[in-house]
């Protein structure tokens, strides 16, 4: 397709996230989510079950964020990681997955972890495949952002390309590449604390998340191979 239609983190934000879609051309433009669609907002499940549609249907690009990885962590470390990705907004994806039967009684941390292996096999099979990045001519699409040190930004570690903050976005950009990111909410970067789109000096590196999960904006941007041709935004009225 000639426009790519890439979406900030959705976080779980179902109506948010439906919202956005509605703005999308799934006849023209091939959707790309930069990671993020599980934790913390309200439901997580049925953001990673209409992912999969998605998939299927249009062949939608849903890439891998630093919280898919930590579900895939607490689950390989029930124990070790329980208190951590809870912390994070882990309750909201487990509570998603699983029946409501599962959740009546104490269970320990390895028990929980095999429920949600059992009742949510396909959403997690659906999770462990996604990519870490996707270039398309000019454009890199990744969650967190790549090192720019390196003479190839291939390279750069899977850790990186889902956890890095400072080094990339106040980084030199010499890849002659343009990146589309999410990760780092934009308020935190924007010097008006706006949930607005942000760009770096060069404007080499957009920032699409929004912060929706925490009440501000779930980001679309419909991109060509030039440039960023339209924006959407969607504020998250159930967290403003």
């Amino acid at each position: 397709m000639d426009y790519i239609f890439a979406v900030g983190d959705v976080h779980g934000e179902i109506a948010a996230w439906e919202a956005l879609l509605a703005k999308w051309n799934p006849e023209k433009e091939r959707l790309l989510s930069v990671g993020d669609l599980i934790d913390r907002g309200k439901n997580p499940g049925a953001v990673v079950r209409k992912a999969m549609l998605l998939e299927k249907q249009y062949g939608a690009i849903f890439l891998r964020g630093n919280h898919e990885n930590m579900l895939l962590d607490w689950l390989a470390e029930p124990s070790e990681k329980m208190m951590y990705y809870i912390s994070q907004g882990g309750m909201e994806t487990i509570e998603s997955f699983i029946t409501y039967k599962a959740m009546t009684r104490k269970i320990t941390p390895e028990e929980l972890a095999r429920r949600v292996e059992d009742e949510a096999a396909e959403e997690l099979a659906f999770i462990r495949k996604r990519p870490y990045y996707y270039e398309w001519g000019d454009f890199v699409f990744v969650h967190a952002g790549v090192d720019l040190t390196m003479a190839d930004w291939k390279m750069t570690s899977e850790h990186d390309m889902v956890w890095i903050r400072e080094p990339f976005q106040q980084g030199e950009n010499k890849t002659g590449k343009t990146f589309i990111v999410g990760h780092t909410p934009t308020e935190s970067l924007n010097e008006d604390g706006s949930a607005a789109i942000w760009y770096s000096p060069d404007r080499t590196i957009i920032d699409i998340d929004g912060g929706a999960v925490f009440g501000g904006d779930l980001h679309g941007v419909v991109v060509s191979q030039t440039g960023i041709e339209k924006t959407y935004h969607i504020t998250n009225q159930e967290k403003a």
